[in-house]
């Protein structure tokens, strides 16, 4: 009843659709995430490979991804690939991240900790802790999600602290990492301290990380977005849709992502996929 209610309020555009989803989209779904497979710009294509594995496509994501790492020597995207790979059922391929987060180029230690946070691991425990003390501000938030995922009290203080303190990039970082392993405590702290001078973007971030953690004004805010003229909001909030705890309305959710299917911004078109088939799969687990 909470989503209907803010579908009408929030979304006005896209409530005449709000009967049902349309019946081929998780079809239509999959077969974006299968062409963004292939897309030639790298990390739209591991966000479509994401999908795919999530909705039980490993096998295809390992075909196309492992040759890759082969040519692929930029570390960064080493990590991606390897993230991937794992998240698609080959789990060998976290000796990668473990090598990058150990290794000599700092800039690719926030990747290879992102990619382990993404995973929930931790990989080489002594070589997050290393990159968590001394790691530039991006890399330390990553380690710092990674730690705090598996309890650690100090790292989850240092992320709302970045909230709180940190410069406009660090928080947005802050705000979506704590929309994904927050608590009651952290809607508090999202909803009370958003600057009243934040950009658009900002206040995006923050209000997907509130509609994760089952705040209301956020999830509303999120369906608005769905529909927002800058085509990066409409990629995060499509991205953000699937953490949502849509319950019994989850095809309320995958009807305002259909429209995203068709959407010019490649990523945005991805992302919206990959969340509808998670919420198709919540639908199927709630009917049966």
């Amino acid at each position: 009843m909470r989503l209907i209610v803010l579908a009408v309020c929030f979304a006005g555009a896209l409530v005449s659709s709000c009967a049902s989803p349309q019946s081929d989209a998780g079809e239509r779904a999959v077969q974006v995430l299968r062409e963004g497979l292939d897309d030639p710009d790298f990390w739209p294509s591991m966000h479509a490979a994401e999908g795919l594995s999530v909705a039980g496509f490993g096998r295809e994501v390992r075909m196309a991804l492992s040759p890759r790492l082969d040519t692929t020597r930029d570390a960064r995207m080493r990590c991606g690939l390897a993230r991937e790979l794992v998240r698609a059922g080959d789990s060998a391929r976290v000796q990668i991240l473990r090598d990058v987060l150990a290794g000599s180029d700092p800039y690719a230690h926030a990747h290879a900790a992102e990619s382990l946070y993404k995973l929930g691991l931790v990989g080489d425990e002594v070589a997050m802790r290393n990159v968590f003390a001394v790691g530039d501000s991006t890399a330390r938030l990553m380690a710092a999600a990674a730690l705090a995922q598996q309890g650690d009290v100090e790292a989850m203080s240092a992320i709302r602290d970045a909230y709180r303190a940190g410069p406009a990039s660090s928080a947005r970082i802050a705000a979506w990492i704590l929309g994904r392993i927050g608590d009651e405590s952290d809607q508090l702290l999202l909803s009370t301290a958003i600057s009243a001078d934040a950009n658009e973007l900002h206040r995006a971030y923050v209000y997907h990380a509130l509609a994760a953690l089952g705040d209301e004004a956020g999830i509303g805010v999120l369906l608005q977005n769905l529909q927002s003229g800058d085509a990066a909001i409409r990629t995060y909030a499509a991205s953000f849709a699937a953490d949502v705890d849509a319950g019994a309305s989850d095809m309320i959710i995958i009807d305002h992502l259909v429209p995203l299917l068709d959407d010019p911004h490649p990523d945005a078109r991805y992302r919206a996929a990959a969340s509808i088939l998670t919420h198709q799969r919540e639908t199927n687990k709630n009917e049966n």
